[in-house]
């Protein structure tokens, strides 16, 4: 039995669009990572799933502390019974930083990342306010980029990138009252979360060593200003698990993506698991031989405009038309020669480009064991949670 005629099964008699996760794929995807990091622990990041049972199943399955990309949804997260949340982002949100600075819980479990002085102002402002608490933590996020002469490979993130540059700032966080130093973040973006194209795979070979020689350097320099070692020193992400993990100095990874393994990671080579995630629109009408449209599956991922960024069609034999692609709200789709004939009320899957923006379009997903849903939780959406 083919995937697409599992899923079909499983959801007979259910309304589309849906959503659907595969907890045989999560679950193996799960330990499947756990495997590649090679004992350094994992944090999930919640971003790329954006459901939050399945935030805390990857946790009972061994990752180690969750990654939140806002500053409410870790103040939520913890709020539920999350613990160590790493905000994976700088927040400029005033209004949840003075909820931080006033719950003593939150306090606890909460890490900034902040790259700036002026990040920094905003929380020193928040802790300036009435009561008090635990200090909170802070981590810097260090530019991992690979510079080439005048070539930037990689992200635009963090303004740090040069030891003292970085050793400054940790100095001025480990001697601000309320604060501690628990550790840095680099993100090597152009290894993590790039498919293995010949020039990628250059861009990768170069890139790891380079960030390694900068880590070490960037270390030693925080430790001199601060004298003492941090905590905390995370890197990588899904496509970097293996060499991220074994990085000079490195305690945690992060990963998220790999649970679901959307459109986007099938041209990764380092990435081994397999797709978890997808969703379903239903065929609603026949506009001529060879010709079906399904209703909905406008979900087109973030990132440059392109055919990388369209849901990939899961059943074989058919394909997307150029003209029209996935639509706001019907979906035209060209049968092959070697495709099956699809009648008005027939299932259609999908995979999204990338992971956790899935979620964004349903307020629940199917979980399904074999050819059975065998529970129906809700997306952060569905909890009534948005947080861009």
């Amino acid at each position: 039995m083919t995937v697409t005629d599992r899923l079909t099964r499983a959801t007979r008699g259910l309304p589309a669009p849906l959503a659907v996760v595969d907890l045989d794929m999560f679950d193996a995807n799960a330990a499947g990572l756990l495997r590649r990091a090679g004992g350094t622990p994992v944090r999930v990041a919640a971003k790329s799933v954006r459901v939050r049972s399945l935030v805390e199943r990857a946790l009972g399955a061994g990752f180690a502390g969750v990654m939140a990309y806002s500053l409410d949804e870790a103040l939520w997260l913890v709020g539920t019974g999350v613990r160590d949340v790493l905000l994976g982002y700088p927040t400029v949100d005033t209004g949840a930083l003075a909820r931080l600075a006033a719950d003593p819980e939150a306090r606890r479990e909460i890490t900034l990342m902040v790259d700036d002085v002026a990040q920094l102002a905003l929380v020193q402002a928040a802790l300036a306010g009435p009561g008090g608490g635990p200090e909170v933590a802070v981590c810097l996020d260090v530019d991992s980029s690979l510079r080439l002469g005048v070539l930037h490979l990689g992200t635009r993130r963090s303004p740090l990138r040069a030891p003292e540059q970085v050793a400054a700032l940790a100095a001025r966080v480990a001697g601000t009252d309320g604060l501690r130093l628990r550790g840095l973040m680099f993100y090597e973006a152009q290894v993590a979360g790039l498919p293995d194209t010949p020039a990628v795979r250059v861009v990768k070979a170069l890139s790891v060593p380079d960030v390694d020689r900068r880590r070490r350097r960037i270390l030693a320099a925080v430790r001199t200003a601060v004298r003492q070692d941090v905590e905390l020193v995370n890197a990588g992400g899904t496509g970097s698990l293996e060499t991220s993990a074994a990085g000079a100095g490195v305690t945690e990874v992060t990963s998220g993506s790999g649970l679901f393994v959307p459109g986007t990671f099938d041209g990764m080579r380092s990435v081994t698991q397999r797709p978890a995630a997808f969703f379903g629109l239903d065929v609603v009408r026949t506009p001529g031989p060879g010709w079906a449209t399904a209703f909905g599956g406008g979900y087109v991922a973030s990132g440059p405009a392109g055919p990388s960024r369209l849901p990939r069609l899961v059943t074989p034999g058919w394909s997307l038309t150029r003209r029209e692609a996935t639509g706001e709200v019907q979906t035209p789709l060209r049968r092959r020669r070697e495709g099956r004939p699809l009648q008005v009320g027939d299932r259609v899957w999908f995979r999204h480009a990338k992971a956790g923006e899935l979620m964004e379009r349903f307020a629940a997903v199917l979980l399904v064991r074999g050819d059975e849903v065998v529970d129906t939780v809700p997306t952060y959406r569905g909890e009534g949670r948005t947080f861009g």
